[in-house]
């Protein structure tokens, strides 16, 4: 759980002090584009390179990749401590990013390898809540931290340097399951299957920018109502993220059978959306944006669970790699969806409430696709 963490604070922990870094480079030549490239290159670069790395995964071993990665985090995450070049800082930001990669496949492989059916679904969902609540700690830490000076938030990522060890000690290294006890014969090895992962992390692209939609936008939202104030945008922000824990919670008390049932989940993140693009008054944009992110909450789980149920142990690194690219793909991707919606649209909330359309005629679609009788019935992990 706290290795999934970390990537997170990759993605948040210096939204508060871009304004000080865009001051520090104000003389260096495209300082205003290439200082906020600085928060999001890293989820670029993990959503490129996670297929690779879940191929590394799958031939060398979970554990000692993720020892190895979470070491090479510290070390990359705290270089700009000690770098005055923008260039060199973007530089490593692209390798924290790499290792950013390593450590999210290792560690969902890892939640697959270590259990199995209604206890590694809770896992999933744990990861999912303990990412919601990082994401706000590490906002304000952030910004605590960055009070001082702009560098400050970086010594943070030296906190990789004492989960490595533990890591090392703690974790054992997973036995595939023809290697176990209760197993006298190897099973025929299925194919990779390709179509099914195709077509879950095509959903998870999206997914992932509908989950992304409320922390990135939240604070324009806000602005555009005449909010402005810190306290209410820190405070909403917050809230928002316990709806999403709340939807994390109610997942694991879920029957079995109910988890999987993306139209309504989609559905529930669409109404939250069409709630927020209309909203007129700070109540109603509050009561939106929970209603969005308890969908989230309980989607988050729902798309990764039902990707591992496709998965054995011998390709699960790989499969579990490229679902860890669609989603932080679908993070890059989520301000330049919402940017190029605003201009048709014409303002943001607008941009918002048609994306809650398109939602929901995604959860209309796949309504329409799980009815046939050919595809009725849950995922084949759900079964077992």
């Amino acid at each position: 759980m706290a290795g999934s963490c970390l990537p997170i604070l990759g993605a948040v922990l210096l939204a508060p002090v871009l304004p000080r870094i865009q001051d520090h480079f104000a003389d260096v030549p495209g300082s205003a584009a290439l200082v906020p490239v600085m928060l999001t290159v890293p989820a670029l670069s993990l959503a490129l390179l996670a297929p690779f790395a879940g191929m590394i995964v799958d031939r060398l071993g979970r554990k000692r990749l993720l020892v190895a990665a979470t070491v090479l985090y510290a070390l990359f995450g705290t270089a700009p401590l000690w770098l005055d070049s923008l260039h060199a800082i973007l530089v490593s930001r692209v390798l924290v990013g790499i290792a950013e990669a390593a450590i999210m496949t290792a560690c969902t492989t890892l939640i697959g390898d270590y259990y199995d059916g209604e206890l590694r679904d809770r896992y999933l969902a744990l990861q999912a809540m303990c990412a919601s609540v990082s994401a706000t700690v590490f906002f304000v830490l952030g910004g605590a931290l960055g009070a001082a000076d702009w560098r400050a938030p970086f010594w943070l990522y030296a906190v990789g340097l004492a989960l490595a060890p533990v890591m090392a000690r703690v974790l054992p290294a997973p036995l595939p399951p023809e290697r176990g006890a209760d197993t006298t014969a190897r099973a025929p090895r299925r194919a990779f299957p390709v179509r099914r992962m195709a077509g879950t992390c095509l959903l998870t692209v999206f997914g992932a920018v509908v989950f992304y939609t409320v922390p990135v936008e939240m604070a324009y939202l806000l602005d555009d109502l005449g909010t402005d104030s810190t306290g209410t945008i820190g405070a909403v922000t917050a809230g928002a993220s316990a709806a999403t824990v709340l939807g994390s919670v109610l997942f694991t008390r879920l029957a079995p059978h109910r988890r999987h049932r993306l139209p309504a989940l989609f559905a529930l993140c669409a109404a939250g959306f069409l709630l927020m693009g209309l909203a007129d008054s700070l109540p109603l944009l509050v009561a939106g944006a929970v209603v969005n992110c308890v969908g989230t909450g309980l989607l988050l789980p729902s798309l990764v669970t039902r990707a591992m149920s496709l998965l054995e142990f011998a390709d699960r690194g790989r499969g579990m790699g490229l679902w860890t690219a669609a989603f932080f793909l679908g993070e890059f991707l989520c301000p330049l969806v919402l940017l190029a919606g605003e201009e048709p649209a014409g303002s943001l909330a607008s941009a918002v409430a048609l994306l809650g359309v398109v939602t929901a005629a995604l959860a209309a679609a796949l309504f329409a696709v799980t009815r046939r009788p050919a595809l009725a019935g849950p995922p084949e992990g759900v079964r077992r």
